[in-house]
């Protein structure tokens, strides 16, 4: 029998809440602690997967294709939007549970919430930012450990967006990711 488990990670205990009862990481916000945490559960070699489990900000342009804000979506594709040099897209090597709700992230260390952000970043390609992601990828890509991101739009990462609001909202969205993880997941 595998002593090794799957690690369920979430970058804020907001958007944990609803996880209580459920052993879980919190990373905290932002690429070097995303990187540093999850790096530590992994040179443990006591992990077979990771899931990750959080919110998003909706960069998408308005229009069929822009992303629900009650909607969860596989992030199948991770760039940096506030590196300068070139970095290699990162691609999870987990399942693809979501085939019809796939998202490419662009993943930087700032929360965006203005419309020149905004369009910078849905120009990368992606139609979701978050501030964590690419790490998780890339470290779980360098233990070879299969990653799965799975993350619900809190905001449109435009002018309306709030960090002050942000809490309130991550916790909202924290139920409505214990019901997809229930049901997908666990």
């Amino acid at each position: 029998m595998s002593d090794k488990k799957t690690l369920l990670v979430f970058a804020h205990s907001d958007e944990a809440v609803a996880f209580a009862d459920v052993e879980h990481l919190i990373t905290g916000v932002g690429k070097v602690n995303a990187a540093v945490a999850l790096a530590g559960e992994l040179a443990t070699g006591t992990v077979e997967r990771v899931i990750v489990l959080g919110t998003a900000g909706v960069v998408g342009h308005a229009g069929e294709d822009r992303p629900s804000l009650d909607t969860i979506y596989q992030v199948t594709k991770l760039i940096q939007h506030d590196f300068p040099l070139p970095s290699a897209d990162v691609d999870p090597a987990g399942e693809i549970l979501l085939p019809e709700f796939q998202a490419t992230m662009a993943t930087g260390d700032v929360f965006v919430s203005d419309d020149k952000q905004r369009v910078h970043i849905s120009g990368l390609g992606a139609s979701l930012v978050d501030m964590e992601g690419y790490a998780y990828a890339s470290i779980c890509q360098r233990f070879n450990v299969p990653l799965q991101i799975f993350k619900i739009p809190s905001d449109y990462a435009d002018d309306s967006a709030s960090i002050n609001e942000w809490d309130d909202i991550a916790k909202a969205k924290s139920v409505q990711l214990r019901e997809f993880y229930e049901k997908n997941l666990a």
